[in-house]
């Protein structure tokens, strides 16, 4: 039912209640048996065996366990461990992610108010919030969380915080007695209190339309537990690779045991050989060191502000397209500010952010101090007076407590060096009318401005204020208000609306003796109209370069926001986001649009003004329909599931509901949107270290595959046994690798569009690269080993393997310093500038050492010790791969 549509006495009626006496006790229970309790329910949860099977659901991890078997059967037990612990490491990091939907759940479960004042059996009681069903009357006061979903039966002055829900930036006027004919948004529903939400100002009472799970806030919690988050691109890539990777493997290591039985070699020896071969070709450390590359990343990530809780999320940062940005309090300070002051016919600038009480005022060029401008002095006496809202220090910054609204006007005051405390002593307030929706005014009487009388200050909607004011403060006079100056201010408000600013008008009214009963009717009217103040959130100082630099980057930025068009606009244009106003659309606009539509909508969209949750989600789904990679940004519960939804979730760490952190991927610990920009950099990084190092497995890989096919196709004996097939892999696919995804990242990183979202690891250039990189890899090898047969006889295999064996090594080892950019030579960039891959060279190469002069170890892996003048060859034959492999990327360069 749309309860906002209908009148007070047909849902109580409806409901069978009564807003005087409520429900009976024994009504309440029977309605609690059928509606059930109050609060959110989790679904049925998943085995923990069932997770644990879906972890290994993934083809190359299904090829790494076959691998680690074939290990164990050829006698590397050793072996067989490593690759093992790799797949359960991976399973671990796989069940650690899991139940984030049951944690923002929690988090959900905590917003809601623990208990309810409510009427039942005419009496007023404390109940659990918990228990209330549908037709409890609950009684609401300011600072209560509300403990349902309400329909309003009565309002006082009341206004109510939705900021988590709906995104609305001040608190939202509530009118019990409106009715709606047609739909509008959530967030203008101003008949209706939904859960999780604050009582800021006034007080109310209302009748409990939903509850649990059919709360708004419910919808959320329901929407997140059932959506499936879907494989980022980073697992989609792997899963692709370890599928061809998988296949190619399984064909060579059949194609050479096939050619070797034909050639009339030894069943066994070419069965060794053809296993031994496998388990070198895949790179079964892939997984593993893209999980420590990725967790590294993170932590350079937390130095940047941004905690990334999901390590693929990382990597998916890296391809985002679009980012969806909430405007309060992430594109904007969440703190409203005066920015603009008329008074005394004359239009005053406000400097300064946010309730600092530091600023100054200026016309033009000049500072106005409070001295010269007598009418300035009133304004801000009758701002800081009127006025309920209090200005607290602490060691955070400054914060108010009490209305955004009046917080402004009491920091405006402040940077005119006023302070509450003083000139509330000075001129003691003796009476007040409070706010109300239908006047739209509050007023408060105070002594002493004005000797020997009382003044009442008023503060209050513009068109009100002037259409009961008879006269204007002008040079520190009172003079008559003509139609021609009332003209003038009404031009001067439409200009301050049409700047998205939030206006209020402040007059006041001289008395000799207050009336009997002070009213609005004998208060406020023949008022003196002082001024207007107009009043905006602003945007973050840094947000503006942030977006600015995601444009360079090839990535849009969009606004999707509470808050009403024209102020969203206004947002937008000012930190370069839109510049024309049809790049703006009203949620309620969204509604009238089919799904096609929408997708050719969102491409030219930039600002969505009053959406709700489900616009949000379907802004995202529409994105992703268009193959964007979505970021969305947030703080809110009304962003939960749009920040589950999107490719990559981040959330305010500062501002955010524990909803929003738990549901998100990423969260900003500064709340800054250029940390989203930095996290991106970082990210863009990662994937790019990504391929390089699956660039240099694959290549090596390859070569060695190619080594034992050649040697066997031209009818020598295998230049590699077995076992120094298995330690090769052991020493060139693990530290090296590891330093790749180290380094800093290429110079125009944030320079080039995000990369297609269907792009393979594995592109064009590199295929080529590998083709190139590998068969200089072989054909090195295979010279040595030919030198080493022609040198030795080919009787003597064990000092022409060791030498192949040595120089293939050292040929990865340097291929390793190639693989440190695509683009740039190593020179470029700097030979040792990767302190973590000279380490990791040096590691690997004294493991090479070990097993070619330890004589204990000679035996095992049939080597012997290299002579100096092997040692020059060895060298010779593995530098020719790295020379190859930088004079392609100069050849590239220069084509490109």
């Amino acid at each position: 039912m749309e309860f906002h549509k209908k009148d007070v006495e047909y849902l109580l009626t409806n409901l069978n209640t009564d807003d005087k006496v409520g429900l009976s006790s024994e009504e309440a229970e029977k309605r609690l048996e059928k509606y059930g309790f109050n609060e959110l329910k989790e679904e049925s949860k998943k085995s923990f065996f069932s997770k644990v099977l879906a972890q290994f659901n993934d083809f190359l991890i299904i090829i790494l366990i076959a691998a680690s078997i074939i290990s164990y059967i050829v006698g590397e037990k050793t072996d067989s461990v490593v690759i093992l612990s790799i797949v359960i490491i991976n399973a671990l990091l796989g069940l650690y992610q899991e139940g984030k939907a049951e944690k923002a759940l929690e988090a959900l479960k905590k917003m809601a108010a623990p208990n309810a004042k409510v009427i039942r059996d005419g009496a007023t009681t404390i109940v659990p919030a918990n228990a209330l069903v549908p037709g409890d009357i609950v009684l609401l006061e300011s600072g209560d969380i509300i403990p349902a979903d309400l329909r309003l039966i009565e309002s006082s002055n009341l206004k109510i915080e939705e900021a988590s829900l709906t995104g609305e930036s001040v608190p939202v006027e509530k009118n019990a007695q409106e009715v709606f004919n047609s739909e509008v948004s959530l967030g203008d529903r101003k008949n209706m209190a939904y859960m999780s939400t604050i009582v800021s100002y006034g007080r109310g009472k209302g009748v409990v339309v939903g509850t649990g799970h059919d709360t708004e806030i419910g919808k959320i919690a329901t929407m997140i537990q059932t959506y499936e988050e879907e494989a980022t691109p980073l697992q989609n890539r792997l899963n692709q690779l370890g599928k061809y990777l998988g296949i190619a493997c399984i064909t060579v290591c059949v194609l050479v045991f096939g050619i070797g039985l034909l050639q009339g070699r030894d069943l066994l020896e070419m069965f060794m050989i053809a296993i031994s071969l496998a388990v070198a070709a895949i790179p079964e450390g892939l997984p593993a060191i893209v999980t420590i590359v990725l967790a590294l990343g993170m932590n350079r990530m937390v130095k940047r502000n941004a905690i990334v809780k999901k390590l693929l999320a990382v990597e998916t940062l890296g391809c985002t397209t679009v980012i969806c940005s909430d405007k309060t309090g992430t594109l904007t300070q969440n703190e409203m500010t005066v920015v603009k002051v008329f008074t005394d016919n004359k239009i005053v600038d406000v400097s300064g952010i946010g309730y600092e009480p530091i600023g100054e005022f200026k016309i033009g060029d000049s500072i106005l101090s409070l001295e010269e401008s007598e009418n300035l002095n009133t304004l801000l006496t009758i701002g800081l007076l009127c006025n309920d809202a209090v200005l607290d220090k602490t060691d955070e910054g400054y914060r108010i407590l009490g209305d955004p609204t009046e917080g402004a006007l009491v920091t405006l005051a402040g940077k005119g060096n006023m302070t509450k405390e003083e000139l509330n002593k000075k001129y003691p307030r003796v009476d007040e009318i409070p706010f109300d929706s239908a006047r739209k005014m509050m007023t408060t009487i105070h002594e002493n401005f004005f000797p020997s009388k009382l003044v009442s200050f008023t503060k209050g909607a513009p068109d009100i204020v002037i259409n009961r004011s008879n006269s204007i403060y002008i040079n520190g006079k009172i003079v008559p208000l003509t139609e021609e100056l009332k003209e003038d201010i009404l031009n001067i408000n439409t200009k301050f609306s049409r700047d998205a600013l939030r206006v209020l008008a402040l007059a006041f009214k001289v008395f000799d003796k207050l009336p009997e009963k002070v009213t609005s009717e004998n208060v406020e009217n023949q008022m003196v109209f002082v001024g207007l103040v107009g009043m905006i959130d602003p945007p973050r100082k840094e947000a503006k370069e942030a977006i600015q630099k995601c444009e360079e980057a090839g990535i849009k930025t969009v606004m999707i926001t509470g808050d009403y068009k024209d102020t969203a606009f206004a947002i937008a244009k000012e930190l370069g986001m839109a510049s024309h106003e049809d790049e703006a659309i009203m949620g309620s606009d969204l509604d009238k649009v089919s799904d096609n539509e929408f997708r050719e909508l969102v491409k030219k969209k930039r600002v969505y003004a009053r959406v709700s949750p489900e616009h949000k989600v379907r802004i995202i789904d529409a994105l992703k329909a268009n193959g964007e990679i979505a970021a969305m940004t947030g703080d809110g519960v009304n962003d939960a599931l749009a920040l589950k939804k999107a490719d990559i979730g981040v959330s305010m760490g500062i501002t955010g509901t524990d909803v929003a952190k738990n549901t998100a991927e990423v969260i900003l610990t500064d709340d800054n949107f250029a940390s989203i920009v930095a996290a991106v950099e970082e990210g863009r990084i990662i994937y790019s270290n990504i391929k390089k190092f699956v660039f240099f497995l694959l290549s090596c890989n390859i070569g060695e595959i190619l080594i034992v096919f050649l040697s066997i196709l031209l009818g020598l004996e295998v230049p590699l046994i077995p076992i120094q097939l298995l330690w090769l892999n052991l020493v060139t696919d693990s530290f090296p690798a590891l330093a790749l995804g180290m380094e800093k990242g290429e110079p125009e990183i944030m320079k080039i569009p995000p990369r297609n979202v269907d792009e393979p690891i594995l592109d064009k250039g590199m295929i080529r690269g590998i083709i190139v990189q590998s068969i200089a890899i072989a054909l090195g090898a295979l010279f040595a080993y030919r030198w080493g047969l022609i040198t030795y006889g080919a009787e003597s295999l064990i000092e022409a393997r060791t030498i192949t064996f040595a120089t293939l090594i050292t040929a990865e080892l340097l291929r390793a310093y190639s693989a440190r950019s695509e683009k740039h030579t190593v020179f470029e960039i700097g030979m040792f500038s990767n302190k973590t891959m000279t380490c990791a060279t040096l590691i690997s190469f004294v493991l090479l050492l070990v097993v070619i002069y330890l004589p204990f170890l000679q035996p095992i892996f049939d080597t012997y010790a290299l002579s100096f003048k092997d040692w020059l060859i060895v060298i010779s034959f593995s530098i020719f791969p790295f020379i190859v492999g930088e004079l392609y990327k100069i050849i590239l360069k220069k084509k490109a």
